[in-house]
């Protein structure tokens, strides 16, 4: 086995966009390996090694079962972490290991497999039992520093997985019926140029009997897709019968249990943002993360974006604590909707306020109800939305605030609000006190602070007021919000910088 240099790995990929280039986290991993002779293979298709090394897909590994805890323990001293699937997904021959490459700014997914599954994608209920002779038979790839299937025993592997796995009744697999038929075909396709059939015949006779290995070889070269060969996946079927983990009618109601989580799950991760697992979770328990700073600070963006680069993995679910342009609860909605009508009929706005042309005027007697109100049920909403994001981080949820309530400072950055109108009787502000006690009591887990000059938030937020702006953003300096991981960030960094910042303090919590 040729060594492997990774000083050398990473110039020859130094002149790629950052995107493109050969995650360090693997490479680290896999010399890792070699130096501790993991018996171990890339068991996927050949063809796509520089896209999962780049991070694009998963790292599917097939370790021997007698390097199993060795091999758990080099992903950790590599600064990988175990993340365990939800329970109706955990499948006791697979483990997901993720690590943070800070420098391409992706999360690298390890699959490691200890026996060979495959069926249909919400249930793998087939073992195949081959590990010893695909690891034994694996190679080292000419050009990148991993082990992978000889071409036999890719063609054997690819013909085996395209009859359990390519099913119309797997939700998932239907969903992207055209992407996976396509990738299959064309595998296929990049091994047909090298594979000896002498050879492939001889390892599917050793594998299974003389018949099936026949059919095997006919179907690689057979001019019909993989998807359409009803008979030699019966055949497949019947001779693995033994390995099955489920019988044919627990086998249905699993995946059906599973497909009705998978809808639900989806939904939810996409429109519901309810504090309920459904695909992974943070082992320890989840975490809170506040994003606060003034508005113009790029908060929301920042939100949006680690949201996209976090959810890909890890059940994560955003949660907006403010008043502005983020998504109200049902509870909020119809008075956001009365809001711009209010405001339209004042020429000014009673001290206090942040945005448009402000008077030393305390509220009158209209302004002050509605503002009453008003403080009432953000302060309701607030309390829901405490509970709730507690609730999802103690579930393994990473929850993503926008803002976060606190009571350090009153009126502005997302304080209690009723010390504006003087004449609030004390039982109601008690009344809206509480919401704010409960966050005192709820801290988030890490605080990023985004720090702006008053120009930046001014030009990005030309409506404010340039004394509240300057007000807030001292303010803010001095913030704790009674949580022990506060970490500020220069936010007039370029964008790329500062959602690189935020992702490794989080990566670095969980």
């Amino acid at each position: 086995m040729r060594p492997i240099n990774i000083q050398r790995e990473l110039e020859s990929t130094a002149q790629l966009p950052a995107e493109s280039a050969i995650s360090l986290v693997f490479l680290t991993v896999l010399e890792s390996f070699q130096k501790a002779n993991i018996s171990y293979c890339f068991w996927k298709s050949s063809r796509s090694v520089y896209s999962v090394l780049t991070g694009e897909s998963d790292l599917d590994l097939l370790v021997a079962r007698k390097d199993q805890h060795r091999c758990e323990a080099i992903l950790l001293a590599c600064g990988l972490k175990l993340f365990p699937s939800a329970a109706s997904r955990d499948d006791p021959a697979v483990l997901s290991f993720l690590g943070h490459d800070n420098l391409i700014g992706k999360l690298m997914h390890v699959h490691l497999h200890f026996r060979l599954v495959s069926g249909e994608r919400l249930l793998k209920n087939y073992r195949l039992p081959w590990e010893d002779v695909i690891i034994a038979r694996s190679i080292q790839h000419p050009a990148f520093p991993i082990r992978i299937l000889d071409s036999a025993s890719e063609a054997f592997l690819l013909i085996v997985r395209s009859c359990l796995e390519l099913r119309r009744r797997d939700p998932v697999t239907w969903r992207h019926w055209a992407s996976t038929t396509d990738k299959f075909s064309q595998d296929r396709t990049a091994l047909a140029r090298r594979v000896d059939d002498n050879t492939f015949k001889e390892l599917a006779s050793r594998l299974t009997d003389e018949c099936l290995a026949a059919k095997l070889v006919s179907a690689f070269h057979n001019e019909k897709p993989l998807e359409d060969q009803p008979a030699l996946r019966r055949h497949i079927e019947k001779f693995l019968a033994p390995y099955r983990m489920y019988g044919a009618i627990e086998a249905r109601l699993r995946t059906t249990a599973r497909a009705i989580h998978w809808v639900v799950g989806g939904l939810n991760k996409r429109s519901l943002h309810l504090p309920r697992p459904w695909s992974r979770r943070v082992p320890g328990g989840g975490i809170i993360v506040a994003i606060v700073g003034v508005d113009g600070s790029g908060k929301s963006t920042a939100v949006a974006m680690i949201h996209e680069w976090l959810g890909s993995e890890i059940d994560t679910i955003p949660m907006y604590f403010g008043t502005g342009d983020g998504r109200p609860s049902l509870l909020l909605r119809p008075f956001k909707m009365m809001l711009p009508l209010i405001v339209g009929t004042l020429k000014t706005r009673p001290k206090g306020a942040s945005h448009g042309k402000i008077s030393d005027q305390r509220p009158g007697l209209f302004y002050a109800a509605f503002l009453t109100i008003w403080a009432l049920v953000v302060a309701r909403e607030k309390r829901n939305k405490l509970v709730a994001a507690r609730r999802g981080a103690d579930r393994g949820l990473v929850v993503l605030t926008d803002r976060y309530p606190q009571n350090q400072t009153l009126s502005f950055n997302d304080g209690p609000l009723l010390n504006r109108v003087p004449r609030a009787p004390l039982w109601l502000r008690r009344l809206e006190a509480s919401a704010y006690l409960l966050a005192q009591r709820l801290p988030p887990n890490l605080v990023i602070k985004l720090q702006v000059t008053p120009d930046t938030a001014l030009l990005r937020e030309p409506d404010m007021d340039p004394s509240v702006v300057r007000e807030r953003i001292e303010t803010l300096r001095h913030l704790t919000f009674e949580t022990k991981h506060v970490v500020t960030i220069d936010a007039e960094q370029p964008l790329p910088d500062v959602i690189r910042r935020i992702k490794a303090e989080i990566w670095d919590l969980l």
